[in-house]
């Protein structure tokens, strides 16, 4: 079994459980927890909680008893769309079914690295990055949250080590180069609330191009 030592924030949980998470971070979220017995644990964990609360809640009118059983039903899955867990090699049910059962569309961007976008509005953007053995990322640093979840290979960078199943979370106070292991190529799903902050020109010009 893989061991992951770096897991998804408890608040992201907790919005994940009660359907008020993006869309982006969400199919992240839906992948680690695939991944991971400690996170899916946790996750039932807050939906059990959070349908105990409401049942506690007598609802006042007919209109309060149609809102509570919406939020039930929201806690239950039934509105978050989650995809079906069927894997399909290394790319967990949740991102098999982003890409419905096709193999990543990659697009070239630069030194080998590629990127197929999953999907883009205006919370934000998910998209799967693959990194060849040894190459690195240009220096960046972000405007807002990214969570980055490693299905192949591995990345380091200033914070530590990410392998299979681990999820690094970037705020606006890093600056990193993420640099992929030696083993195999990396590939990671990367959800992103802003563009990332470049500190070389060419990435910087090439940013509206790749939609990164």
């Amino acid at each position: 079994m893989t061991h992951i030592s770096h897991h998804i924030p408890d608040d992201m949980i907790r919005a994940y459980a009660s359907g008020s998470l993006g869309q982006a971070f969400s199919l992240v979220v839906a992948a680690h927890v695939s991944m991971c017995d400690r996170c899916r644990a946790q996750l039932e964990a807050e939906e059990a909680m959070g349908g105990a609360v409401l049942e506690s809640v007598a609802p006042a009118s007919g209109d309060d008893e149609d809102a509570l059983s919406a939020l039930m039903a929201r806690l239950d899955g039934g509105e978050r769309d989650e995809p079906a867990a069927v894997r399909s090699g290394i790319y967990p049910g949740p991102v098999n079914a982003a890409l419905r059962g096709n193999p990543p569309r990659w697009k070239r961007l630069g030194a080998g690295i590629r990127q197929d976008i999953l999907h883009a509005d205006a919370e934000g953007s998910v998209r799967l990055l693959f990194i060849p053995e040894g190459s690195a990322v240009p220096d960046h640093g972000h405007r807002g949250t990214e969570l980055t979840l490693v299905l192949q290979g591995s990345f380091s960078d200033v914070t530590g080590a990410f392998g299979v199943g681990d999820v690094e979370v970037a705020d606006d106070s890093l600056d990193h180069v993420p640099t992929a292991g030696t083993e195999a190529p990396c590939i990671c799903l990367a959800a992103t609330e802003g563009s990332l902050r470049f500190r070389s020109l060419v990435p910087s010009l090439l940013q509206p191009i790749f939609r990164i």
